[in-house]
């Protein structure tokens, strides 16, 4: 069987799938992207058994039929060679691949295309569509609070709440907790599904720039997201996941605005001087004025710098983590940020404080204990 193909076409849609394959599968065949071509169009899968995704170019091919490739020596060798027409001879009795091309021939050995893990189908919801940029924005403001904790399976996903007018996303590692919530995309139904962190940061690299409907279905299992030529099943983490609208405070008297870069920076030239353990900065609030303050006392190393602000409130001194305030400040778009207290051993609300049309963004950080706290 016989197909020929563009070289530049074949890697660009092998690499957008790429992400999946991984260096020590649980089942050998894993390693290897499976081929199956059908009515002049070639279907690509790669799977973890966890997750999988499928991508399809159309080819100049007579014949159909499967057979499973080598993903690393088959991009290795794509990626060494210039854009050009090449050839793809498939032996389904020896599973022998041979690559035909200017340059020159190139066999590998491939595998039996049945040994592939069959990729679930998903049935039973009404599908969801949601643009692309929406997906993509709220991935991105929501996957670097994902915890890696193995022992908290629920909190290594993402939590997807569809309801008849909005759709939410949340992601929580236990010291900080990210909301991000669109009232432009209705679902028409009422769920809640968590998906895995891998699943998403595949989305991510995958998405295109340019708006497109994604469409999303899912049963009680498996989730299925699918636009353009790409398509991506992953299996759903079925455990419960944290109440986390209890651990949301509601009445926080203290408030806090000022600039987003102007704080970023301060912080990321403070931590310098934090305890590398701890990475613990001091905000201490009071009048029009925000003091942050960090000290290394095994190194002799302090540091402090004045910051003029809105602030509303009581006088007060609070402790947090500096790498997670710069991630969460870095996550937010807007010129201004608010972040709100109520005790310094209470969690604080970062958010913009001029949110965009319909969408919001709620940020939850726990405090670090001050030395100096009776």
């Amino acid at each position: 069987m016989k197909f020929i193909v563009s070289s530049s076409a074949l890697l660009k849609q092998l690499q957008s799938i790429n992400g999946v394959v991984t260096n020590n599968p649980v089942v050998p065949i894993l390693e290897n992207f499976l081929f199956e071509i059908e009515d002049g169009k070639l279907t690509i899968t790669a799977s973890d058994l966890e997750t999988s995704m499928m991508t399809e170019l159309p080819v100049e091919a007579r014949e159909s039929g499967r057979i499973a490739a080598p993903a690393r020596i088959l991009l290795d060798t794509l990626k060494n060679l210039p854009d050009q027409p090449v050839t793809f001879t498939l032996d389904e009795e020896t599973y022998t691949i041979e690559i035909a091309s200017s340059n020159g021939r190139y066999k590998l050995a491939g595998e039996n295309a049945t040994d592939f893990p069959r990729v679930p189908v998903v049935k039973g919801s009404a599908p969801v569509e949601i643009p692309s940029s929406s997906l993509a924005r709220a991935i991105n403001k929501t996957i670097f609070a994902v915890s890696t904790d193995e022992l908290r399976p629920a909190m290594t996903g993402i939590l997807v709440q569809l309801a008849d007018n909005q759709v939410t996303f949340v992601a929580t590692d236990g010291h900080r907790l990210l909301r991000y919530r669109r009232s432009d995309v209705g679902a028409g139904q009422t769920a809640n599904i968590i998906i895995p962190r891998k699943a998403f940061n595949l989305l991510k690299g995958a998405l295109p720039s340019e708006a497109t409907p994604v469409t999303v279905e899912f049963n009680t299992s498996n989730a299925f997201f699918s636009f353009n030529q790409m398509r991506l099943v992953c299996r759903l983490i079925d455990e419960r996941y944290p109440d986390y609208e209890n651990v949301i405070p509601v009445s926080n008297p203290n408030r806090l605005i000022i600039g987003r870069q102007e704080i970023l920076n301060t912080v990321k030239r403070i931590s310098i001087y934090s305890n590398k353990t701890t990475h613990q900065v001091r905000l201490r609030l009071a009048g029009s004025e925000l003091t942050v303050s960090a000290e290394d006392l095994d190194f002799s190393n302090e540091a402090k710098e004045v910051l003029a602000c809105q602030y509303d409130g009581e006088d007060m001194e609070i402790g947090f983590n500096a790498r997670f305030l710069q991630e969460m400040l870095s996550n937010i778009d807007s010129e201004e940020i608010t972040l709100e207290l109520s005790t310094p051993n209470r969690a604080g609300l970062l958010m913009p404080t001029t949110p965009d049309d319909n969408e919001n963004i709620l940020m939850l950080v726990m405090p670090v204990m001050l030395n100096n706290y009776v």
